[in-house]
């Protein structure tokens, strides 16, 4: 699919982080990128970056947990032309926020961003939202509960029964249960992007060095991540740039036949979590 030329092309990078910042600099040269981030000095300084390397970048406060602050982004988006391309790598980590906060900025705002996106992606164009391996490793919901995530209206999502505060155990429950409805989402938005000419996918990364896994190294479960990276087949943790080699191929070319799926990349610690030396013992 062509797309329409006389417009900027603008990426919308959600999250002012180094997983998303290594997506835009694989991705964003010669388009209008437009930083948001709840810490408004954090996109100023990616897009110093950005901007001393070649790019075009502007910076702008968003709070992914706000619908208001999520439209207003994607207004001064259209305003600087054609949104193409959306990078969602915004929110925050169990040993960071509430239990009530990661619902409603994790779970909430991602879906509220994808469907509000998915109303305007130009024709052709694409986009990634970050999620994580811990929604892969979390006991299996019923296939009435995945629908749920998937298809409920994003402004009821947080009254549903399985998201009500008796049903979370702790944070990191909660961060599950987000990143799993994030891949429920991503799955039921691809079906409303393709009606658009639009692709959209996940990426759940394991443990990546950014400054958010620091936070979870030498947060209360220090020692489990830790002990995750180091007995996965990898044997180490991930980097940026190796998540954003998976965004360049769900984003480019090659991969127009992706639309709706998840791609796991953790250095095999799920595998070793089910079938090999981390799995938890009875």
């Amino acid at each position: 699919m062509q797309m329409n030329t006389k417009q900027k092309q603008v990426m919308i990078l959600c999250g002012a982080g180094q997983i998303g910042m290594a997506i835009a600099r694989r991705l964003g040269y010669g388009m209008q990128i437009l930083v948001g981030d709840y810490k408004k000095e954090n996109a100023d300084n990616i897009c110093a970056i950005l901007n001393a390397a070649g790019f075009k970048a502007e910076a702008a406060h968003f709070d992914l947990s706000s619908r208001s602050s999520i439209l207003s982004l994607l207004a001064r988006a259209q305003e600087l032309g054609s949104v193409s391309m959306l990078i969602n790598a915004a929110g925050v980590s169990p040993s960071q926020a509430s239990i009530e906060q990661i619902l409603k900025t994790d779970l909430y705002g991602t879906a509220v961003l994808l469907e509000e996106t998915g109303k305007i992606i130009a024709e052709g164009g694409c986009g990634v939202t970050i999620s994580s391996q811990s929604g892969h490793r979390m006991p299996q919901l019923t296939a009435a509960e995945d629908e749920l995530l998937a298809c409920t209206p994003a402004e009821e999502l947080l009254s549903l029964e399985l998201l009500q505060p008796k049903n979370i155990r702790d944070t990191l429950h909660a961060y599950q249960m987000a990143k799993r409805c994030n891949v429920k989402r991503v799955m039921a938005e691809a079906v409303k992007w393709g009606e658009r000419g639009a692709r959209i996918n996940s990426i759940s990364p394991g443990i990546i060095v950014t400054p958010l896994a620091l936070d979870e190294f030498n947060g209360p479960r220090g020692d489990f991540y830790k002990n995750m990276f180091a007995k996965c087949p990898a044997g180490r943790p991930g980097t940026a740039d190796e998540v954003a080699n998976a965004a360049e191929l769900l984003m480019s070319p090659a991969g127009t036949f992706i639309t709706g799926s998840d791609l796991l990349i953790d250095g095999g610690a799920t595998a070793s979590y089910f079938y090999g030396p981390l799995k938890p013992q009875a």
